[in-house]
């Protein structure tokens, strides 16, 4: 019986050396400031398929545009209008006789903030074995997006764009093409942050100026569609986009493409993942070279194996929140000074 107590004590240090090597494996593993912050976060909602850290594209990420920012003024601030009812939409004329086509355009009502994708969301199956909806994540970019645009007009598809607030005001012009072409456009917040590890306000501020940004630079109201960066969402973040009717997409179909650079891989992959699944939503991102490369050949793919491409609209678009529209407005406003000199004085013509 003496010796129970110095048992005890052991079991205590050893249970304290081990709870330090997980401490330091997880923090060697997730970023330090994953574990910091691991006591205070939110439970995240997310499945096995989707349990890993995505990384984030490549360094073309942050190359800005030399397109000029528009000049926008700041929208008065007014209580948030009741959202524009979206008016139905003509299927943009198609040329080629021969072209795959949309089997057939769903409309989605986001009352309540529904999700879509089997990887997370199990409510709202709505596709049929053999259909396939393409989504492309992080434009608009330039090059590359406008090949993915053109490689879906020669087949005359649609399919849905979740854009970044940042990339759409470094390049509205290429933003207005998707719009322009007939393409859902729904949002993908402000800078692609993970917002599970973010506080709420933080989460929210990522959410409304992404969905700001590309409502204004796309000229007109877009689609309450939203993807979380990395699939990353929390139970308080969606109670959120409930309130907003917001619907989260997720995936069926992950092309990976953020890490297989190669075209040919990439559809392989796909179409493997396909036959498995026989139908799904699938997930690529049109600011990659290989990617938009890939999809005349993607499309060629499902063609020949008799999928239909199903394209997704919103019921109802989606109104931004004018404390976020001014925050935007400010960003892509060059400041003037208020004690700045006349022109001609400053800079003249000499030569």
């Amino acid at each position: 019986m003496r010796q129970f107590p110095v048992l005890v004590v052991a079991a205590a240090v050893a249970t304290v050396a081990t709870v330090s090597v997980i401490a330091i494996t997880a923090k060697h593993y997730l970023g330090s400031t994953a574990v910091e912050t691991a006591s205070s976060a939110k439970p995240e909602l997310t499945t096995g398929s989707i349990d890993k850290r995505w990384p984030k594209p490549g360094v073309e990420r942050q190359m800005a545009s030399a397109e000029p920012a528009p000049q926008v003024s700041a929208p008065a601030a007014a209580p948030s209008p009741a959202p524009e009812k979206r008016v139905a939409a003509a299927k943009p004329t198609c040329d080629n006789p021969n072209a795959m086509g949309v089997s057939r355009t769903v409309q989605i009502d986001t009352t309540g903030g529904p999700g879509f994708g089997m990887s997370q969301y199990r409510d709202y199956d709505f596709l049929q074995p053999g259909e396939v909806v393409l989504t492309f994540d992080d434009g608009p970019w330039p090059v590359t997006t406008p090949m993915v645009l053109a490689a879906l007009k020669a087949e005359c598809l649609q399919a849905t764009f979740f854009a970044i607030g940042e990339h759409a005001i470094w390049h509205p012009g290429v933003l207005k093409q998707v719009v322009a072409a007939g393409q859902t456009v729904g949002t993908h917040t402000w800078s692609h942050k993970n917002l599970a590890q973010k506080s709420f306000q933080e989460a929210k501020d990522e959410i409304e100026k992404g969905i700001s940004a590309v409502s204004m630079m796309a000229g007109a109201p877009v689609a309450p569609f939203f993807r979380y960066p990395q699939l990353r969402q929390t139970a308080e973040l969606k109670a959120y986009l409930a309130e907003r009717n917001i619907a989260a997409f997720s995936i069926d179909i992950d092309s990976q493409d953020f890490k297989v650079k190669n075209s040919d891989q990439l559809v392989t992959s796909i179409m493997t993942q396909l036959k498995k699944k026989q139908k799904g939503i699938v997930l690529m991102h049109d600011l990659h070279k290989w990617s938009a490369t890939a999809v005349p050949q993607l499309i060629a793919q499902l063609k020949a194996n008799g999928y239909k491409v199903v394209h997704v609209r919103a019921k109802d678009t989606l109104a931004t929140l004018p404390e976020y529209d001014a925050m935007i407005a400010a960003t892509v406003q060059p400041v003037k000074s208020s004690n700045a000199r006349a022109m001609s004085s400053v800079v003249q013509t000499v030569d």
